[in-house]
């Protein structure tokens, strides 16, 4: 897909190229004079003004990143393998400075343990860490809330020794939700649970997720069902904020809610749109914005393209013009520092996402040429496995992270990274 888009932005570059060489062939002397003038104004003028907007809103934020990253110079389209290979490691021994001024939402699975570790040595550039520990299921008529197990309090003592970042643990509601939500008395217990779990554990509060899973259950497109879901979450929110912090007695503790982004521009029962984000904003103090997961194996592509984050936006916040900024700031925008091996060859389709880890074994493998996709924002390669079937790779790169995060500063939003065990060490530095 990304080839094809590549191969029609060059037909289109060579037909203008052709066109702009016809234009000195036409001669009319009465002409020239405007032929100067357009010259003037569309080579000389614009790019000039062009140059100086972008220095006024831009340069002073890139130079005060990229100054901080002792490998400045790779931060570009036109990166090589061998540049990745040598410089992914040496992440600045400036660990603590901070460069996004928004919120920061980092989320670590403990199947993934080089997480913990990133957590431990840049918490100071994070506001909240969300290690995916909890479950909350259906057992018999009741719930339980599951996933004490993973809870690491060692981890946890030293993060706080370390840094300011809040606890957050996130919590799937994976109870049946028809039964759930049905039931008052079910409702209570689920956030009984919740936040009992919080204030015995001593955590800052929660990242909820429940969305995706009561949209698969068909529970949002049922009018009734949809309000009382948006209500139970406005509940659990409203239950946790009346709770004090362990922390800090002056501060109540934190709710974070997980949303997808909607699928197309004409909103769906089952999308979460601009309404049930404000009716949600006094209860929650982020919404976790899931921008990645654009593409998949049946339809390979870019993780995240960058108009379609905009679009997302658009569509959740409005115009800048009209924008809600209480709301805006309340939105972090999903940044992934995973990647997709896809298979393109034949119509079979397959592959599918990877870590920082896999990425730099298929660097060394297959030693490949890396190539900017301007209209996604990302970096892909492309090589054959032993059988000689073709991948396509996209894996986030310096350049196409610090895109994502200027555009969020631009909408005066934060950003959620899933997750920050599979991205490469030097990402932290951009933050």
């Amino acid at each position: 897909m990304a080839r094809r888009r590549r191969s029609s932005a060059t037909e289109s570059l060579k037909r203008r190229k052709e066109g702009d060489e016809s234009l000195p062939q036409v001669e009319e002397p009465d002409s020239d004079r405007r032929l100067i003038a357009i010259f003037v104004i569309f080579f000389i003028l614009i790019p000039a003004v062009s140059i100086v907007v972008y220095k006024v809103k831009f340069d002073h934020r890139d130079l005060q990143t990229e100054t901080s990253i002792r490998h400045k110079g790779i931060v570009k389209t036109n990166i090589s393998f061998q540049e990745i290979l040598t410089d992914h490691s040496k992440a600045s021994e400036n660990s603590t400075t901070r460069h996004y001024d928004y919120p920061v939402l980092a989320y670590i699975t403990p199947w993934n343990s080089k997480g913990y570790d990133m957590a431990k040595i840049f918490n100071s550039k994070l506001t909240h860490l969300s290690p995916v520990w909890y479950d909350l299921k259906s057992q018999g008529s009741g719930l339980v809330l599951e996933g004490r197990h993973n809870v690491d309090k060692g981890w946890i003592q030293e993060l706080r020794s370390r840094g300011n970042a809040l606890i957050v643990p996130r919590v799937v509601l994976e109870a049946i939700p028809g039964e759930m939500l049905r039931k008052k008395k079910l409702r209570e217990k689920a956030i009984n649970l919740i936040v009992t779990e919080c204030k015995e554990m001593e955590y800052d509060g929660i990242v909820l997720e429940s969305w995706s899973r009561w949209a698969a259950y068909g529970v949002l497109h049922d009018p009734d069902m949809r309000k009382i879901a948006l209500q139970f979450v406005k509940q659990l929110g409203d239950a946790l904020h009346s709770t004090t912090s362990p922390r800090n007695n002056q501060q109540h503790m934190q709710f974070m809610y997980v949303v997808g982004p909607p699928r197309s521009e004409k909103l769906q029962m089952y999308d979460c749109g601009p309404d049930d984000l404000q009716f949600l904003k006094d209860s929650v103090d982020g919404f976790s914005l899931m921008t990645y997961d654009f593409s998949n194996p049946q339809n390979p592509g870019p993780n995240a393209p960058v108009k379609w984050i905009d679009l997302t936006l658009k569509l959740l916040l409005g115009s800048s013009n009209n924008m809600d900024s209480t709301l805006a700031r309340k939105v972090l925008l999903g940044i992934n520092f995973y990647g997709n091996d896809f298979v393109i060859s034949g119509d079979s389709g397959g592959g599918g996402a990877i870590t920082g880890r896999d990425y730099l074994t298929l660097l060394q493998k297959h030693k490949p040429t890396l190539h900017w996709d301007k209209e996604s924002g990302e970096h892909l390669f492309m090589y054959r496995d032993d059988k000689n079937i073709k991948h396509a790779v996209f894996y986030p790169t310096l350049m196409s992270i610090l895109l994502r995060l200027e555009n969020a500063r631009l909408w005066g939003i934060g950003i959620s990274i899933w997750e920050i065990g599979q991205g490469l060490d030097y990402f932290f530095d951009l933050l």
